[in-house]
């Protein structure tokens, strides 16, 4: 495995702080200040939750307002200490608790955040972070405070010293010119040193916030199995659904003309002894009628599984797809095998809703498919010109692809701004268990 690839909860180390560099010292002196203002936010956002428990009389509302807006800073968080210092923290798996009815008074506030172990953790976070994340993102800026402190006390500290009757700095008195220079010299080092510990700060600070944040692994895994029973249960009902579908097309295409060919056979028949002429038409429309139904199970075989997923693999049946796209459609695979047949054909349905949805809703002109294998997991990215506006969460179509993904742990993203373009992004993890086969 790709020594990158980190599972959730786990380090990095980032390319940043393996050495010592003036351009990774200063960008992390301003993360080290940029957390030091987030500290502030938390404070903030600890004292609104807490005087909304302590308000007298019914206000609990206003906790899981107050509780919101601190979930949101500690998602800020999160991205941060992923971005900033390599250090993954998984997300709260769900959503704040429901508001308990009828309840009032502090006590009853209090409970409501403390019976969410997720939830606790965020309000615990905020009501330390502003002391302990601030501490440790001010350290690097303290030593640049005391390093300039130094550094000017070796041009001006000889005449502020007489003038103020005697200075100090740290350890050093400034009696003369040598000693300020030795201040100097000790400030300039202290410089050196705020350079080399920003950036180990910010991940020191990571990590208290990811020990602060993180799941437990029993939630963790309680979190799994609400996920697995939610797929499963996803997978179910659209396999249900599915069956269903065969069912119907069975009945209504293939079955009914199958049934017709045999009618007309019957006719034919009949009429072998008396009116040969009419048997030739007969005859004639019941081949018609076979070769429409032998036409639609092939369809809906397609339907299934498209003979060139099974035979040519993903790359050349979303290239095969792509010529079928009433939009123009460009498509650029970087797969070095195959990924398991389910995964396959989920991943190729999903590229087909997509490209449906970017011709039928989006009135795109052109779009873009790339299929690409990283380490554990395939990514696919649709990129269409449309209209945009694409929404998940109030399309049946994309909901619908979320749910395929999601029996195998895969996600969509989806980015779609009014006017566009739209850029559906699909990742699935996955190994690669057989060699690529294309026709090139």
């Amino acid at each position: 495995m790709d020594d990158r690839m980190t599972r959730p909860g786990g380090v990095r180390p980032p390319e940043t702080i393996r050495g010592f560099s003036v351009s990774a010292g200063v960008t992390g002196l301003r993360r080290a200040s940029a957390l030091c203002w987030m500290s502030t936010a938390a404070l903030g956002r600890s004292l609104a939750v807490s005087g909304a428990i302590s308000l007298v009389g019914p206000g609990l509302g206003l906790v899981p307002r107050a509780m919101e807006g601190v979930r949101g800073l500690a998602v800020r968080q999160r991205e941060l200490a992923r971005r900033w210092a390599g250090v993954e923290i998984p997300g709260p798996p769900g959503p704040l608790p429901p508001e308990p009815a009828g309840a009032s008074g502090p006590v009853a506030r209090y409970r409501w955040i403390m019976s969410d172990p997720q939830t606790r953790r965020e309000y615990v976070w905020a009501l330390t972070d502003p002391i302990a994340g601030a501490f440790l993102a001010f350290l690097p800026l303290a030593l640049v405070l005391s390093g300039v402190w130094g550094v000017f006390l070796a041009l001006f500290g000889v005449p502020l010293s007489a003038e103020w009757d005697g200075l100090w700095y740290q350890f050093i008195p400034i009696e003369g010119r040598a000693t300020a220079v030795l201040a100097g010299v000790l400030g300039a080092l202290q410089l050196a040193l705020a350079l080399w510990a920003a950036p180990r700060a910010v991940r020191v600070h990571a990590l208290y916030t990811r020990a602060m944040l993180a799941p437990g692994e029993s939630e963790l895994m309680a979190g799994r199995i609400r996920h697995l029973a939610a797929t499963r249960s996803d997978a179910v009902d659209t396999q249900m659904a599915e069956i269903r579908r065969i069912e119907r097309d069975l009945h209504d295409g293939a079955q009914a003309r199958l049934v017709a060919m045999g009618m007309t056979l019957d006719a034919a028949e009949q009429l072998l002894e008396s009116d040969p002429g009419a048997v030739r038409g007969l005859l004639n429309e019941a081949r018609q009628s076979s070769s429409a139904a032998l036409e639609e199970l092939r369809n809906l075989v397609r339907g299934i599984h498209p003979p060139v997923l099974a035979d040519r693999g993903l790359a050349d049946a979303v290239e095969a797809l792509a010529l079928t796209c009433p939009v123009r459609t460009d498509v650029r695979a970087e797969l070095p095998g195959r990924p398991a047949m389910p995964v396959e054909s989920a991943a190729y349905f999903a590229v087909s809703e997509v490209l449906t949805n970017a011709a039928k809703h989006a009135g795109a002109d052109r779009a873009r498919v790339e299929l690409r294998y990283d380490p554990g997991l395939l990514r696919i990215t649709v990129t269409d010109d449309g209209r945009g506006g694409a929404d998940a969460s109030r399309g049946t179509g994309l909901r619908g692809v979320e749910r395929r993904l999601a029996t195998f742990d895969g996600v969509l993203t989806v980015s779609s701004p009014a006017g566009g373009p739209t850029i559906v992004t699909m990742e699935i993890p996955c190994v690669l268990s057989s060699p690529k086969t294309t026709s090139s």
